[in-house]
């Protein structure tokens, strides 16, 4: 009997070290707050980056096969965020390839082995030249229609997983993987192969502050929490989808927007809310004060179903739609009692330097 105790204890130690020298196990351990970053190298240095688990350097790009820096302005960047691990030495810096426009190619370009086979070993110079962390890729999207005159195929999905694979193996189990996913309902469904991907990534963001676009003539929750009886994206819409599929919560972000977008021509009925009118602007959340207040003609509304805040100016015929900080803290109370890997947003150099949103993300992960 107290052979077989021995045993029981020694195999139960085997099996906590291996999960905890698995960086994709071990990483779930924590509640990951990731943050893009699309600023310029002297701005980065005023925001709270120790409230940060992991800052993501926005964009890099496809050079031919190969993944490319854009210039000099863009390497200052990166290295100014690497530079950050001196005042925060647990952050994790990524570098994310591509953006709404930044994929064009992707889709011939990953189509190929011997494409994908550059792209990994370009990736991993990379990273090693710069001392980054890892890699996101921001696609959008494989398989549907993304930004106009983005070029897609079916094919797409199959050629995704290869990628994801072959960075896997080109980067080993050290570097992290994440990629950018819309919380839409034909992202979910057509464009990515869920249950031979989320192995081999540490997290999947998903992009739930675009489920309202610019290109939308209809108002609506870009951010939204819950579905509403006239809107079904949302952010419990991507998770309860993905679960479903097999995709563990411990392996999901959902997002937040750091911006609003302002829809002008919107009729005055149900206060601009599910009204058509034609996308305008975005304004940064540190800008919100300068034109978006009470005297500026702008009234606030707050949907309790969706949990979304907006704004309508009777006046200007103008629908603002947005996150703010109560919003953003119940997405992130969400986050935790659903056991997900945390929340991320985009982007970072749209907040304020201080009493921004980061500021209430961190607030309610200290209280969890």
């Amino acid at each position: 009997m107290k052979i077989a105790g021995i045993k029981k204890i020694s195999i139960a130690c085997i099996c906590l070290i291996c999960y905890y020298t698995n960086p994709i196990a071990a990483q779930n351990k924590h509640f990951v707050v990731f943050g893009y970053f699309a600023g310029r190298a002297t701005m980065i240095d005023s925001f709270p980056v120790e409230k940060l688990t992991h800052l993501c350097f926005s964009f890099t790009h496809l050079k031919g096969s190969s993944i490319s820096l854009g210039n000099a302005r863009d390497s200052a960047s990166l290295i100014a965020c690497v530079a950050l691990k001196k005042r925060n030495p647990k952050l994790k810096v990524i570098v994310s390839m591509g953006g709404w426009t930044g994929c064009f190619s992707c889709s011939e370009i990953f189509s190929t082995d011997s494409s994908r086979k550059i792209f990994a070993s370009s990736t991993k110079k990379l990273l090693d030249d710069f001392k980054a962390d890892g890699i996101d890729l921001d696609w959008e999207y494989p398989v549907i229609k993304g930004p106009p005159g983005h070029p897609y195929s079916l094919n797409d999905k199959d050629n995704f997983t290869a990628l994801i694979k072959t960075l896997r193996d080109s980067l080993g189990k050290h570097k992290e993987i994440s990629f950018a996913a819309g919380g839409f309902t034909s992202y979910i469904k057509e464009s990515v192969d869920w249950k031979k991907v989320t192995p081999l990534v540490n997290r999947i963001n998903l992009m739930t502050y675009d489920l309202i676009t610019g290109y939308d003539t209809v108002t609506g929750h870009p951010t939204g929490l819950y579905s509403t009886v006239k809107q079904k994206e949302s952010c419990e819409n991507a998770v309860r989808m993905l679960k479903a599929l097999g995709v563990p919560g411990k392996k999901l972000l959902i997002g937040a927007a750091f911006y609003a977008r302002i829809w002008e021509n919107v009729p005055a009925d149900n206060d601009g809310l599910y009204g058509h009118g034609k996308f305008l602007r975005g304004v940064s959340y540190r800008d919100f004060g300068k034109g978006l207040s009470k005297d500026s003609g702008f009234v606030y509304h707050w949907d309790n179903v969706a949990n979304a805040p907006y704004l309508y100016n009777p006046a200007k015929k103008w629908f603002v739609t947005f996150d703010d900080s109560t919003s953003v803290a119940i997405k992130t109370k969400y986050a935790i009692k659903q056991k997900l890997n945390g929340i991320m947003f985009w982007q970072m150099g749209d907040d304020s330097f201080s009493n921004g949103l980061l500021d209430v993300i961190d607030d309610v992960r200290k209280k969890r």
